[in-house]
């Protein structure tokens, strides 16, 4: 049917009939019926040879046929045209037998209308495209089953069986119907699937079980699928079932279990061992995994039974490991070393020695891989390695200095004398002596430093607290270091103590801290920690230089450009440097490792080309903290620091300002809260602390401070005032000032709170 046309073959040999169904059919609106009457069953048949209708109309009294054979004829000449009997006999029998050989309507003349004629064209319409697209889905279906290996069947209630399609191993369908399973197969297996199926029909909840039958002395293996059949009323009178044979399946599993097993049992002997034992098939696939390999890469056994031994071992695949897999197929052998990652990604490197197996045909089958753990023993050979390396590279440093100190005393020396010997010469003469001497200076420093790596330094040794030195040594770095570098510090407060020079380590951090700046040319971060560290005799073993027992643990850290894995291990080595000519000597971190080696420490260094690098430096702790009271710390002269002293007490100003300029520093001094306010946005860059007296004329102390904070919110300020009562007290900490200084205060006081603020 196109749209709201339908075609209809109209077969009447009755003229007034035609015409009253014409007449009919021009009062409905709401479809075009194109109708082509015929008065014989001859020329219909000859229409439907030809033409395609979406309906008939069929007279069963016509001058060639009558009866019900008219209906059986056209039906058979178009199946797919639905046919509506229209006659003028009211017969409800012929109606039923009609209805029964296929058509979809039969009407009596007289009694329709045109809204009854197309409602009834129309629903015949319908109901044959279903008709019809169930027909073709059931020929579908009867060829996807006849060439699937399912073989499917109805039992009744007795559980006989009444449908069969696509039987297997041989059995016909008419050997099957109206039988039961023990007249067909070995009663053991009747009964097995006998009781499943009752108990289908008995609970009406469907079931899938693997059932295994004997027919003609073989064993099959089925995956039966049983659910209950039921009738319109929902009642179960049946069971429907669909059986797939898995038995090549069920053979490769058993031979697989066999094989494995097999694998177990020679295996089991092998978990004493501390080695990895893997056995991969030829997909790669691991099937075997000792207690070894559990300890050794994390893995559990049964976490990793089948899982791809590539994925699990290795960051990404390299043409080592396929070079290795072809060697050991062609050749039945492979062994190296291979660096493989465990279940937290931790690189170990493991000697691997590689072997096929084969089966009875000598075809192979898996690959045996045994793995021992060398990363400890490459690491010690490493440190051992680059000691001997560093060792003798000490002893010909120290031949060299020798000399070089022998030719520079003469040089140095003379050039003290000749200015002594020839007091009246030239401006040039002495510009040229003093270049000389400057020179020689430079050459014996130099010197110093080549003995530090070769000899070690030996200095006075005192029991020092490495906390100062490293406050010290940032506040030295945050004054001259770039503005882009930011320096941090992380320093506990139970530190233990070490024994020590203070210039010389004060001379290591200094030369991690510029190191470390060169790094970071674009600018960064550098953060210098420490931390109590105790060394376990396991970690001894690991490290050459180690020793059990407590230290104290330094890290220099920046996030510059890394050092590149092939020069690491050299930069401990004297005039070794990556610095362009004029910018560095390389004697930096072999004194910094001459040093720490003096001390009894060692130096550690990790780093990645990109990602930054971090000094570690181990001296050994003398054990307790260090604990002073303000009274006891003696006053630390400043470095230059500018200080804004705000008191409107001219005695107060001028004694401040001595003491202040006598001790390093620099004074401004402002007599009021608005003086104090203009010189600090003048200076505010080159001021670093301000003493703020609380109570003052024309703008109050508090009020100067708050301004002050608005200005630069990480101003340093230190609050002082004769007389201050608790509210006061609390307004100063209300506003973010943390130090206070009570008049009258000591020298010692108010350089001890400077230096508290500046640190």
């Amino acid at each position: 049917m196109a749209g709201k046309n339908i075609k209809v073959l109209l077969v009447e040999d009755n003229s007034g009939d035609v015409f009253l169904l014409q007449e009919f059919l021009k009062e409905v609106t709401t479809v075009v019926v194109n109708l082509i009457p015929v008065e014989r069953l001859s020329e219909a048949l000859n229409y439907l040879a030809n033409e395609i209708f979406d309906a008939i109309l069929l007279d069963l009294s016509l001058p060639d046929s009558q009866g019900l054979e008219t209906f059986v004829i056209a039906h058979h000449q178009a199946k797919a045209t639905p046919i509506i009997v229209l006659t003028g006999l009211n017969d409800e029998t012929l109606a039923i037998r009609a209805m029964q050989q296929g058509a979809q309507d039969y009407l009596v003349k007289g009694q329709v209308t045109g809204d009854l004629l197309v409602r009834s064209m129309r629903y015949a319409i319908e109901r044959q495209r279903a008709d019809n697209a169930l027909r073709h889905s059931e020929e579908r279906f009867r060829v996807a089953l006849k060439n699937s290996p399912i073989f499917v069947y109805n039992q009744d209630r007795e559980l006989r069986y009444t449908w069969v399609y696509n039987p297997s191993d041989g059995l016909m369908v008419e050997e099957m119907l109206g039988k039961k399973d023990l007249d067909i197969i070995p009663v053991e297996d009747a009964e097995r699937l006998t009781t499943i199926k009752r108990g289908v029909l008995t609970t009406g909840i469907g079931t899938r079980e693997e059932v295994s039958i004997r027919i003609k002395d073989t064993t099959r293996y089925y995956d039966l699928t049983v659910e209950p059949l039921r009738n319109e009323s929902q009642e179960v009178v049946g069971v429907t079932c669909a059986s797939i044979d898995i038995s090549e399946q069920q053979a490769a599993l058993r031979e697989r279990k066999l094989a494995q097993e097999k694998i177990r049992e020679q295996a089991a002997l092998l978990d004493v061992t501390t080695d990895a034992i893997c056995v991969r098939d030829l997909n790669n696939q691991i099937i075997f995994w000792n207690k070894g390999a559990e300890a050794l890469y994390g893995w559990q056994a049964t976490e990793v039974w089948g899982k791809n031994a590539s994925e699990l071992l290795y960051d990404e695949p390299s043409p080592e490991i396929e070079a290795a897999l072809l060697q050991v197929i062609s050749k039945g052998k492979w062994q190296g070393e291979l660096t493989k990652l465990t279940k937290t990604d931790k690189e170990i490197l493991v000697a691997s020695r590689w072997s096929l197996v084969c089966d009875e045909q000598g075809k192979p089958k898996s690959i045996l891989t045994v793995d021992t753990d060398i990363t400890e023993k490459k690491h010690l050979e490493a440190q051992l390695f680059r000691a001997q390396r560093l060792e003798s590279i000490g002893t010909l440093a120290s031949g060299i200095a020798h000399d070089l100190n022998n030719i520079l005393t003469p040089i140095l020396a003379g050039a003290q004398l000749l200015p002594l010997k020839f007091p009246d010469a030239d401006k040039r003469t002495r510009h040229l002596l003093e270049i000389l001497e400057i020179n020689a200076r430079r050459g014996a420093d130099l010197v110093k430093q080549v003995l530090s790596f070769a000899r070690g330094v030996e200095g006075k040794r005192i029991t020092l607290q490495l906390k100062h030195l490293i406050v010290e040594v940032a506040k030295i770095l945050k004054e001259t270091f770039p503005k882009s570098i930011e320096i941090s510090t992380d320093v506990p407060q139970d530190l233990w103590m070490v024994s020590g020079d203070s210039t010389q380590l004060h001379q290591v951090l200094m030369n991690l801290c510029v190191n470390a700046r060169d790094a970071m040319a674009n600018g960064g971060s550098l953060s210098m920690s420490a931390e109590n560290l105790l060394i376990d005799q396991n970690y001894a073993r690991r490290n050459l230089e180690a020793k059990e027992g407590s230290y104290t643990v330094i890290t220099v850290s920046d996030t510059g450009v890394g050092i590149p894995k092939e020069i690491l291990d050299r930069i401990f080595e004297p005039f070794f440097t990556t610095k362009d000519v004029g910018q560095g000597t390389g004697l930096g971190l072999s004194t910094v490792l001459g040093i720490i080696k003096s001390h009894g420490g060692f130096v550690n260094v990790y780093s990645e080309p990109g990602s930054g690098t971090s000094f570690k430096v181990y001296l050994p702790a003398v054990g307790g903290m260090e604990t002073f009271s303000p009274e006891d710390l003696p006053p630390q002269i400043g470095n230059g620091e500018l200080i804004l002293v705000v008191d409107d007490e001219t005695a107060i100003q001028e004694i401040t300002r001595t003491s202040l300029e006598t001790h390093n520093y620099k004074t401004l001094i402002a007599s009021d809260g608005i003086e104090a306010i203009a010189l600090y946005a003048k200076n505010r860059d080159n001021i670093s602390v301000v003493l703020m007296d609380i109570m003052l004329p024309s703008l109050d102390g508090l009020t100067a401070i708050r301004t002050l904070q608005k200005i630069n919110p990480q101003v340093r300020i230190i609050a002082s005032s004769g007389l201050m009562s608790d509210n006061k007290l609390s307004a100063v900490a209300a506003i973010g000032v943390n130090t206070f200084l009570s008049k009258p205060y000591t020298v010692n006081e108010l350089l001890l709170s400077l230096q508290k603020i500046l640190s």
